[in-house]
């Protein structure tokens, strides 16, 4: 048998390795009871997959599951984006959203996220209490039963998820602001499941990698420069693009870039929300980050009186303070990021609209927006680099930084050190590398922070010379 294990977003793991229907089911049963548990008489789940290989039959194999316990399902109708079920989940006010994804993983992973009625994830001790029932196996034949037969009584129901999302977004954002702007915008979708919907909200955009390729060309569908060589060439070549937007597999994390290619990290674009929303539509509420962002978001807020929460990495952390305080930008380093009035999940299309639309209210370049940032924090620069090490070693790093070893990195002399979710060195108040080791696989992540990327790198440079 098994063990499946949640880690911070959903259970991931390889197609026919681990991720099976089998093991599709173990964990739809579980589901199912504990959706019963919380809704004995009405209960009701909405369910997705996106583009990856295999997700109409794990997406059957979960209905079939849950149709056997008695609890209504609302299916999508083909591909559509994780922000989907989310929204889906709160408009249906079904008991809970699943959604087949890997997200950023590469093509051979498959995976499944809960989503909580709400809107967003399903929150760290209900997913513990999910994964605490997974049962060894089924008692029944998936082969005997039949999605249509359910069909045709009511007890499942086809929902077009992608067509009420884009609805919201026509009654949110300004698009005819927008299209009147001129402004030439790029989209990539990495080949997941956000293209056919930009297609719908901005059918005059400029579109990259936008069909549908399972095996994403062999390349990581994750919305970071690495992975972003040839559309970085492409935004080069076209010499007429604004702003290009970027999503991942399954469209809730956001990459940006300025006209000339260069990348715009998460960390710019959350202070650009934060400007926008406060100085430009005069909103309120609290700012969320994850612990691994940038310190001048401590700035903005304080120079802005905005409270400000830094919480340990994972949007679950971000969403459980966003469902209960009034919140206006949360948001982490690696591109999941939601704001006040919709819901709160990362959704890369509705970040990557509100940025357009900055652009489109204000007449200004993203240069020019981003400028206004600096003369509100200074500018800075920000590198991250994952070292794949045996797993011995990790550990004896991760020993050294939770014993207070480490008091310097080459020239850079350690401040102070804070360990919310794992550990941040400060230079100064501008300037800190952090150590964090991933919990699910070999590696260990490194990230800093300076003045400009390659001072970042400098930094990043003499930790691992001391580490390693």
């Amino acid at each position: 048998m098994t063990k499946i294990k949640f880690g911070t977003d959903g259970w991931r793991a390889i197609i026919a390795k681990e991720f099976t229907t089998e093991n599709v089911a173990r964990v739809s049963e579980a589901v199912s009871q504990w959706v019963k548990n919380k809704n004995s008489k009405n209960p009701s789940i909405v369910i997705g997959h996106d583009c990856r290989f295999g997700g109409e039959l794990f997406v059957e194999t979960a209905v079939k599951v849950f149709s056997k316990n008695g609890i209504k399902v609302y299916m999508a109708d083909g591909y559509v984006s994780t922000p989907m079920i989310s929204y889906g989940a709160n408009k249906l006010n079904t008991n809970i959203g699943v959604i087949i994804t890997a997200s950023h993983n590469p093509a051979e992973y498959n995976g499944y996220k809960l989503k909580g009625n709400y809107g967003g994830p399903l929150l760290v001790d209900d997913v513990q209490a999910i994964e605490d029932i997974i049962p060894e196996t089924i008692n029944y034949n998936l082969d005997e039963i039949s999605v249509d037969e359910y069909r045709a009584k009511g007890d499942v129901e086809y929902i077009d998820l992608e067509g009420i999302y884009c609805l919201h977004v026509q009654k949110n954002f300004d698009l005819e602001a927008i299209e009147k702007s001129g402004l030439k915008i790029a989209y990539n979708a990495m080949y997941g499941s956000g293209q056919r919907a930009f297609k719908r909200i901005m059918p005059n955009a400029t579109f990259y990698h936008c069909e549908h390729n399972p095996t994403f060309n062999g390349i990581a569908p994750e919305p970071i420069m690495k992975n972003l060589g040839d559309f970085s060439d492409f935004i080069k070549s076209e010499n007429n693009i604004d702003l290009a937007l970027i999503t991942d597999g399954d469209a809730d994390r956001i990459g940006l870039m300025d006209g000339e290619g260069n990348f715009i990290d998460s960390h710019h674009t959350i202070l650009l929300l934060i400007h926008y929303l406060t100085k430009y539509k005069n909103m309120t509420g609290k700012v969320c980050t994850g612990f691994s962002s940038t310190v001048k978001i401590q700035t903005y807020c304080d120079k802005h009186n905005l409270d400000l929460d830094i919480v340990p990495i994972g949007f679950k952390y971000i969403c459980g303070i966003m469902i209960n305080e009034d919140v206006l930008v949360g948001g982490e380093e690696s591109g999941g990021i939601a704001i006040k009035g919709h819901i709160p999940e990362r959704d890369g299309l509705w970040i990557g609209l509100t940025v357009i639309e900055f652009m489109a209210k204000t007449g200004k370049s993203i240069k020019q927006l981003i400028e206004e940032i600096y003369e509100e924090v200074g500018s800075f620069a920000f590198q991250r680099i994952d070292l794949k090490l045996p797993e011995a070693q990790k550990q004896q790093i991760v020993e050294k930084c939770k014993q207070g070893d480490y008091k310097a990195f080459g020239d850079y002399k350690v401040e102070k050190t804070d360990d919310l979710d794992g550990y941040k060195f400060y230079f100064n108040n501008s300037e800190w590398v952090m150590i964090r080791p991933s919990g699910t696989e070999p590696v260990l992540r490194t990230y800093s922070e300076s003045k400009d990327k390659a001072s970042a790198e400098n930094i990043l440079k003499a930790t691992h010379k001391a580490i390693l």
